[in-house]
């Protein structure tokens, strides 16, 4: 009889002292590709840390390579997201350094990066690059780390993965920032790896499922039980509560022209990333900016929100004001309140939930300063709305991911903010907290808020959405108001 490949029995594990899994048992027989789901907090990547071999626990976990297999005998997890270091081993970026040409200078680039892993594997160039191929990334691979974007770094991490060719692969939200298409190809080398032999277990609550899974399960109450696909053991209605008084006032808006862009251009070296961009947001509009990954969409953002330098060698109009007129980027920020998982990612690793949140009255990756009696009395408003109070005086990032973004959702609202922009606002949220989270968007959006909103997938949207742009390499492929969702 074939041993199973994973055979845990009686698995307790503990987070910040507190019990997560509870007498877990569950065996993985070969061939076996399985979905794991759960709520936000309920133990999934801990779960799949321990099988990894990356956490502390208690109890049996049983690994069973097959010895005589040309795959590589391991566990290999991929993580929510991709930790790099510059080329002298530091990792301690700052969200605007992205754009800082000194920067890029002292990362690694994509090739550099995959050379470096390809060495240490023992893996041959040629398979790296049919996966770059195969996932839209060939035309990055001079690209320094610092200037991928959410969803690039997510391929990048899939392409390391897919190219060791482990016996049993763990990938925690493989499809977080990945457009349509991309989805749909990194689908068909799941169906070519599982073939091959690798045992698949993929975290994730997306409704997007390959064909190669057929084995389903949730973690709920430190418990592992299977479930059939469209299954969820723990559905449940968040309770709703109203909203903090202090949002329901209606932002003060500054212009009617909220944005508009002439002609932009943007380039670094050769490379041209946003051409001939038109576009004008109004105030107390919705919108959704949509493109492929690469598109430029990053790069559009960050000249609304005063972080990219050549938005000054640009005919670009903030809040009635042409950039470069005098204003300060702080001026611009105090008006816009933003999350991205570019900001998630360089936050200050030290900052607490409540100082977090108080941080995003003062635009900055961290709380250096001291706040009035007024901003700490809305920052506890908004920790009761999203159910935060026990965590507040935690560490930011010794929460479950789902969590870390509740706080940031919380710190984007904080300033009731005359523009919103939610770049891929639910990565990491479960569809009970996405649900809530976007009602509350539709909410805000009713007493005048403007909103940008970037989203790939059509379930993570809130209802208030009133029209589209999208970009194509860089270009404005299309304007209009939403008649019905065409995601890229």
């Amino acid at each position: 009889m074939t041993q199973p490949i994973v055979h845990i029995t009686n698995l307790n594990l503990k987070y910040q002292h507190k019990p997560v899994l509870q007498e877990l048992n569950w065996t993985i027989n070969r061939h076996e590709n399985w979905l794991l789901r759960g709520i936000s907090g309920s133990g999934k990547t801990s779960l799949a840390k321990a099988i990894a071999g990356l956490v502390k626990f208690q109890g049996d976990i049983e690994i069973n390579f097959d010895t005589a297999h040309n795959l590589a005998p391991m566990v290999h997890y991929v993580a929510n997201w991709y930790q790099f270091k510059d080329l002298e081993g530091q990792s301690n970026f700052y969200y605007q350094q992205r754009y800082n040409k000194q920067a890029t200078e002292t990362t690694a680039t994509v090739k550099f990066e995959l050379e470096s892993y390809g060495k240490k594997h023992q893996l041959q160039f040629s398979e790296a690059e049919k996966l770059l191929a195969a996932l839209g990334f060939s035309d990055l691979i001079a690209s320094t780390l610092i200037q991928l974007s959410s969803g690039e770094h997510k391929k990048l991490q899939l392409v390391l993965a897919l190219w060791l060719k482990p016996q049993l692969l763990i990938i925690d939200q493989p499809y977080n920032g990945l457009d349509k298409l991309s989805r749909h190809n990194l689908n068909l080398l799941f169906e070519e790896i599982t073939a091959a032999g690798t045992t698949l277990i993929l975290i994730s609550n997306d409704k997007e499922i390959p064909p190669c899974v057929h084995r389903y399960a949730e973690v709920t109450g430190g418990q592992l039980i299977e479930i059939s696909a469209d299954e969820h053991t723990l559905e449940f209605d968040q309770e709703s509560k109203p909203i903090p008084d202090f949002l329901k006032e209606a932002p003060v808006s500054s212009a009617d022209s909220v944005i508009k862009m002439i002609n932009v251009n943007i380039s670094y070296g050769e490379k041209q990333v946003l051409k001939n961009i038109n576009w004008e947001v109004k105030a107390g509009e919705k919108w959704l900016l949509q493109g492929p990954n690469g598109s430029g969409k990053s790069t559009l953002l960050s000249l609304i929100t005063g972080d990219h330098p050549q938005a000054y060698a640009n005919n670009l109009y903030l809040f009635g004001h042409q950039r470069g007129s005098g204003e300060s980027i702080w001026d611009i920020k105090k008006r816009i309140g933003l999350i991205s998982p570019e900001l998630h990612w360089y936050f200050d690793p030290l900052a607490t939930v409540k100082h977090s949140i108080i941080s995003g009255f003062f635009d900055s990756s961290g709380l250096f300063r001291e706040a009035d009696y007024t901003k700490k009395t809305q920052a506890a408003e908004l920790i009761d709305y999203f159910g935060l109070t026990e965590y507040q005086d935690t560490l930011l990032n010794q929460l479950p991911l789902g969590k870390q973004r509740l706080a940031f959702l919380a710190r984007t609202l904080i300033k009731n903010p005359e523009l919103l922009i939610l770049d891929e606002p639910c990565q990491g949220l479960d569809q009970q907290q996405t649900q809530y989270f976007n009602k509350l968007v539709d909410e805000l959006c009713k007493n005048g808020t403007t909103l940008i909103y970037v989203g790939h997938f059509e379930t993570q949207l809130p209802a208030c959405i009133e029209k589209r742009i999208l970009l194509e390499n860089g270009e404005v492929k299309s304007v209009g108001k939403i008649l019905e969702p065409v995601l890229k």
